[in-house]
């Protein structure tokens, strides 16, 4: 992803500073053209020379150069980054950002960039906890620039807290992921998305229900995601006792007719469906208006089949409209999954087994596999249900025209 990208790194006075020979080595094995400033206090650190031999292009660290016969065009260098890098950042330069203090060509060329802005603090403990450096992250933050957060471990001091600034390959990595979520974003901004997510629940009469173990974990985090990517999320959460960020919009509602209801409204202005709801296949025939009370040994039930959400708008779905369902299973998992992909007209299935240890209701990993229409079956490793999200975002992105 940082091929043929253009990138400024600046090196800030910190011991991190001997770092900075490893992050211009990896970026131009990554294809990348780079161009180091320094402050005068980061020439303390480690050798302009190093890095300019590394770089193959001149560091630079004051507007004029040394012999005096030109100037470093800070608005010159800061057009023509594609992003700039400031690694490592310390606690003096960070608050010359936060509140635009320019008395450097560092400053200058910050000032000037138009490009993204990724920055690693490295400092010692008590200096990145202080109110001050916390109040002045969430300044430079606010003007949308992208702070790599620091790790823990033996600091320059000798004492063991935070603030060591992030490893090369973790800034490396870190700016890839940013740089392929701004790709995807662009995908999903506007779009009208629905999620259903967690159970439904039955009622038997006013005190008892039919319902299953679902949490909503796995559409909170898919819900979350998209809404992050830009989209218009729309929520319709079965009972859970989960939290919801409040930038989604979300309709809570008790049973699937309840759930049907909500989504009949929607589904013709949405582009994307998805159902990730454990939704209850059958509902009582009847219910009790009051408590049944305790009686014989034995008590039945008759149920009714209920109403199937997916397959109804399978029914109605439009070639521009995706439809994304789920299948949780116990055994020919999928036989089940190629099964509900052709009934219900979804254009991907994600699967999971309860057989998979780790997988399914009430924990915060999944373990899927997505089956499309392709025939083609992708399976992932056990992961995080956020991070199960953003496979399962991935592969309806490459679906969006």
């Amino acid at each position: 992803m940082l091929k043929d990208k253009k990138i400024v790194l600046a090196v800030c006075g910190s011991i991190a500073a001997y770092k900075a020979a490893f992050l211009v080595r990896l970026l131009i094995k990554q294809g990348a053209s780079v161009k180091v400033i320094m402050t005068k206090a980061a020439t303390e650190f480690i050798s302009p020379l190093t890095l300019a031999t590394l770089s193959k292009n001149e560091c630079n660290v004051d507007y004029i150069n040394a012999d005096k016969t030109n100037w470093n065009n800070h608005v010159e260098l800061a057009l023509w980054a594609d992003l700039m890098l400031i690694a490592p950042l310390s606690a003096g330069t960070l608050a010359k950002l936060a509140n635009g203090i320019c008395d450097n060509l560092l400053m200058a060329v910050y000032l000037s960039a138009r490009c993204p802005i990724y920055l690693a603090p490295a400092m010692d403990e008590d200096m990145w906890k202080h109110p001050s450096t916390q109040n002045n992250l969430q300044k430079v933050q606010s003007y949308s620039n992208k702070v790599i957060t620091v790790n823990s471990g033996e600091l320059a001091s000798g004492l063991i807290g935070e603030g060591r600034m992030a490893e090369p390959e973790e800034i490396i990595a870190f700016i890839e992921h940013e740089i392929g979520n701004n790709a995807i974003r662009k995908k999903f901004i506007g779009k009208k998305v629905l999620v259903t997510a967690g159970p439904t629940y039955e009622a038997l009469d006013p005190v008892r229900f039919i319902g299953n173990h679902s949490s909503g974990k796995m559409g909170i985090a898919i819900a979350t995601l998209l809404n992050n990517l830009g989209a218009t999320v729309h929520l319709v959460l079965g009972p859970s006792k989960l939290a919801v960020p409040s930038a989604i919009k979300v309709s809570h509602v008790f049973s699937a007719q309840e759930m049907y209801a909500v989504c009949k409204k929607e589904f013709s202005t949405l582009d994307i469906a998805i159902f990730a709801a454990a939704v209850a296949d059958y509902t009582p025939k009847s219910v009790a208006t009051q408590k049944i009370k305790k009686s014989d040994t034995e008590f039945s039930i008759t149920l009714k089949k209920n109403v199937d959400i997916a397959f109804e708008f399978g029914k109605v779905k439009n070639s521009k409209q995706l439809s994304i369902g789920f299948a949780l299973e116990t055994n020919e998992e999928l036989k089940h999954a190629k099964e509900k992909l052709t009934k219900k007209n979804f254009d991907i299935v994600v699967l999971n087994s309860l057989n998979d240890k780790g997988a399914g209701f009430q924990f915060n990993t999944n373990k899927i596999t997505i089956v499309n229409r392709n025939n083609k079956n992708t399976k992932f490793e056990l992961k995080s249900k956020e991070e199960v999200a953003a496979d399962i975002i991935l592969e309806i992105e490459k679906l969006l025209k």
